[in-house]
């Protein structure tokens, strides 16, 4: 494999390293690097993989996202950079990752293109003064130029600008400029794939027929007429199946076209597309004629068929017919006859309760005059408490029954419940019994909706309670914070555990010594080996048991004279030969 370029590399490197806002300016040195060599030559194709292999080209798509208002260069330095990823993209052919670079990578790069696209034309349509909106054009169109530079060289991508909302957005606009530049795109791309519009859905097709017929009929201007009117004339030439679709959906596109612009400098055109849209008109009458004749011989056809079938089942209408009729005054003479049977039912019982009570007047009027004036009142009282006690006993036979009824129906309900649940026990018993123990199965995972409910409750309580957001400058602090605590804790677990291991010698070496006097012999049988064994592994422990052997030998022979004194305190000092002489046998660190 050849080398890099050392130019890309050096670039790559800066910007890397660079703070956000000098990228643009840093990445405006592509455009020295793709003039060095000629358009199409093996060296411009190498430089263009180069530029994509060390990401310099994702770079450049990013920051056409960004606000330029706020950024060294402003502006012009992002039309220049559209610029420069459109002759990045075009002749470069990626093998590596190929379906990312033309799948993902390039729609992504016109999304960019075009997004930038709308933020110029919304400036230069706000702005006031003549020469900012003169730099806002040519910005503009510096852009739009690099659309079409990049759809050239990737004719794929012709339907993903007409399918892009922001294409959409930039061409229904008043502004003649902008709308003649973004006409003028739409043409290039009819010229670089002319069934673009067959590949598009059917409601971006008629959303660009629809904006190209408004501004004929909305503006007098005839530069917006004149683009309109090539682009309509491009579409009925190249598409000849859009032609029905122009004289279906519009109506009356024939009568404003030559009404309305005729004679404005643009009549060649004009005829031509007038032309075809009557020639389309004049095969469309044939077509409906043909058509109409053949719906009113399927019609007659289908109608005869209707009406054979309906005589052969019509005796078998006339017997159902009948059938039902008969069966409706039956029910009516039912229904009258009942109405009769109740209403002398009802005269029936009116005349027995008027008797009944012609009779009980008759008795109370026999009875009055039988009765003491005096007793009278009595009478009535204890008439009065018996008819009460009748009607209350009526009453409360009347609630016993209805009560009874419910409770005998909610009583039946428990029977049978408790019956169900008997039967239902004695099953489950009977089948755990018979069947034998199953080894452990694995618990059955979750199925795809349970798995996107769980995932929509995780989604909710996420939009429930969001994460709090940390800027930057937050951020770094806090991972500074953990480095240095981490340093901490590893430092002092380091010396923990050096710690730790220098006790775990110090205890080993004591049990060690522990052992030792623990088994050593007696001075009777102790041997020059042994004295080596016991001997101290430090130097200043050895050199103190030298010294004060030492002072307790000179001790001994002293005369007793001079132990009566406090000379023996003062021991002598040992001189250094003889004291380097008594350390050459001792152990120093567990060696001799």
């Amino acid at each position: 494999l050849a080398a890099a370029d050392p130019r890309v590399l050096a670039l790559a490197a800066q910007v890397t390293e660079s703070r956000e806002q000098d990228i643009p300016l840093l990445l405006l040195k592509l455009k020295g690097i793709l003039n060095s060599a000629s358009l199409g030559s093996e060296e411009s194709k190498k430089i263009k993989q180069d530029i994509y292999d060390y990401d310099l080209t994702q770079y450049c798509m990013l920051v056409l996202r960004q606000d330029h208002s706020q950024l060294r260069g402003g502006w012009a330095t992002a039309a220049r950079l559209a610029e420069i990823l459109s002759r990045c993209c075009v002749g470069l052919e990626v093998k590596e990752d190929a379906e990312e670079f033309y799948k993902k990578f390039l729609p992504s790069a016109i999304d960019n293109l075009l997004f930038l696209g709308r933020r110029l034309q919304a400036r230069f349509i706000r702005t006031i003064k003549d020469e900012e909106k003169q730099d806002f054009l040519q910005w503009f169109r510096t852009v739009t130029d690099a659309i079409c530079w990049l759809f050239g060289g990737h004719i794929q991508l012709a339907a993903c600008v007409l399918q892009n909302d922001h294409f959409l957005q930039l061409l229904i606009t008043d502004d003649v400029e902008t709308a003649v530049m973004m006409m003028s795109v739409l043409h290039n791309i009819l010229r670089v794939n002319s069934s673009v519009l067959l590949q598009v859905d059917e409601e971006t097709l008629h959303s660009v027929l629809d904006e190209l017929v408004y501004k004929l009929s909305s503006t007098t201007n005839p530069v917006i007429g004149n683009a309109a009117t090539k682009l309509l004339l491009l579409v009925a030439k190249f598409c000849k199946q859009l032609v029905k679709l122009l004289t279906a959906r519009y109506k009356g596109l024939k009568e404003l076209l030559s009404k309305q612009w005729t004679g404005k400098g643009f009549d060649r055109d004009l005829g031509q597309l007038l032309d075809l849209l009557y020639l389309e008109q004049s095969n469309g009458k044939g077509e409906v004629q043909r058509q109409h004749q053949a719906a009113c011989i399927i019609q007659a056809m289908w109608r005869g068929f209707q009406t054979r079938k309906r005589l052969k089942k019509l005796p078998q209408a006339v017997t159902t017919l009948q059938r039902s009729f008969r069966a409706k005054r039956e029910q009516e003479l039912q229904h009258l006859k009942k109405q009769k049977e109740d209403e002398a039912l009802k005269l029936q019982m009116q005349l027995q309760r008027q008797r009944a009570m012609r009779l009980f007047h008759e008795r109370q009027l026999a009875l009055l005059e039988i009765i003491h004036a005096s007793q009278v009142n009595k009478y009535m009282e204890e008439m009065e408490g018996k008819s009460a006690l009748t009607i209350q006993r009526f009453w409360r036979g009347y609630r016993a029954r209805r009560n009874f009824h419910q409770q005998r129906q909610f009583l039946k309900e428990y029977k049978a419940a408790v019956v169900i649940q008997r039967a239902a026990c004695k099953f489950l018993e009977k089948r755990r019994r018979r069947r034998p123990l199953s080894p452990w199965k694995d618990p059955k995972g979750l199925t795809d909706e349970q798995r996107l409910a769980l995932q929509q409750k995780v989604d909710d309580y996420i939009k429930l309670h969001p994460a709090s957001q940390m800027s930057e400058e937050m951020s770094k602090e806090l991972h500074m914070q953990a480095q240095e605590k981490l340093a901490q804790f590893l430092l002092r677990s380091r010396l923990d555990q050096r710690a730790a291991q220098r006790r775990e010698t110090l205890l080993a070496q004591v049990n060690t010594d522990v052992e030792l006097l623990m088994n050593a012999p007696g001075l009777a049988e102790t041997t020059k080996k042994d004295l080596d064994v016991f001997m101290s592994r430090s130097i200043p422990v050895a050199t103190k048991a030298r010294q004060s052997h030492n002072t307790m030998l000179k001790y001994t022979h002293w005369p007793w004279w001079k132990k009566l004194g406090d000379e023996f305190v003062e021991d002598d000092v040992i001189p250094d030969d003889a004291l380097n002489a008594e350390l050459g046998t001792l152990f120093i660190g567990g060696r001799k």
